[in-house]
């Protein structure tokens, strides 16, 4: 496979995926095509122009060897070391799931989506926008100072082809679990974290020492309306926002991971707050997205924390 169509079609699962409409993923790509129009010719040369056609801002190609994929060493976390181990097993590709180098700087963009995402589960708009922009604004600040190409310019030096996807692959858990727990008809948060315990992926997290964990309310509540709002969207969002999911008859949010700053925001707002494992959520996505490969003879290799599982015939 060429690396290109690797990265286009995890764009296009990631849109599949997506719980915003086409109409209004389309609409986002406009708006960022009208900023590019007004810029002056020095600035639409520093621009990232892949921007304009890829809705995920925090999944891009680094470097393309221009060779072949046939076999692809893919993590959450990628390392130099990480590398090295990818030209000592004759990887052609290496995946990194979090974003780096100008897909890290481009996260607060992403984070945009969230919007949506709570207005879906009925948190007006425009206070989903309002509650959310201070917090874009802390996330941009936060990822500007970082050394971000480290892993980046290893990868070239290296000759190594490297690619994160990140967006794609959390819309992608995300849209599995939400129609898994459709399917269901839990009463009690107990039975939600049994019933996420049953995925293999959790189940390895478990045996690695960090299951599915409940941050806030008790396993004897009541679960309510189930809101899958912080699995995607680039990173943890507004700490003020529990007590408007609240407001819109949530009872319950499961999430990848949250500070303790929101954690006390949504225990106060009253609401369940299930933690369904960072790392093994990550890998749900990430799983979800090379099975598409794997059927078309991609040879896999699990580091960086990854744990690979298969939901093709083949479990490999």
């Amino acid at each position: 496979m060429k690396l290109k169509d690797i990265y286009k079609t995890s764009i296009k699962i990631g849109i599949k995926n997506d719980f915003r409409s086409r109409k209004l993923i389309n609409e986002h790509l406009k708006q960022t095509k009208k900023k590019y129009d007004k810029l002056d010719k020095k600035n639409k040369a520093l621009f990232d122009k892949e921007r304009l056609t890829n809705p995920y801002s925090d999944t891009r190609i680094h470097f393309d060897s221009g060779k072949s994929v046939k076999k692809v060493l893919v993590g959450i976390d990628i390392t130099v070391g990480d590398l090295l181990i990818a030209k000592e097993l004759g990887a052609d590709l290496v995946i990194n799931h979090h974003p780096i180098g100008c897909a890290l700087q481009g996260l607060d963009d992403v984070m945009q989506m969230q919007a949506d995402i709570l207005a879906m589960y009925g948190v007006p708009i425009n206070i989903a926008q309002g509650l959310l922009k201070k917090r874009i604004s802390e996330v941009a600040r936060g990822v500007h100072a970082s050394n971000s190409y480290v892993t980046v310019d290893a990868a070239r030096n290296l000759g190594i082809s490297f690619l994160n996807i990140h967006t794609p692959a959390d819309n992608s858990v995300s849209f599995y679990l939400q129609q898994l727990i459709k399917k269901k008809d839990f009463n009690y948060v107990s039975e939600l974290m049994d019933f996420l315990n049953q995925i293999p992926e959790y189940q390895e997290a478990a045996r690695r020492g960090s299951a599915p964990t409940l941050y806030a309310g008790t396993l004897e509540n009541r679960v309510g309306k189930i809101a899958i709002t912080e699995m995607t969207g680039g990173t943890e969002g507004s700490a003020e926002i529990y007590e408007k999911l609240a407001n819109a008859g949530i009872g319950t949010v499961v999430s990848m991971h949250q500070s303790e700053k929101n954690r006390e925001k949504a225990e106060k707002a009253h609401i369940n707050m299930v933690i369904a494992s960072h790392i093994a959520s990550d890998s749900i996505g990430m799983n979800l997205i090379l099975d598409e490969f794997k059927q078309k003879g991609l040879e896999i290799i699990p580091a960086g924390g990854f744990i690979r599982v298969s939901r093709t015939k083949k479990n490999v």
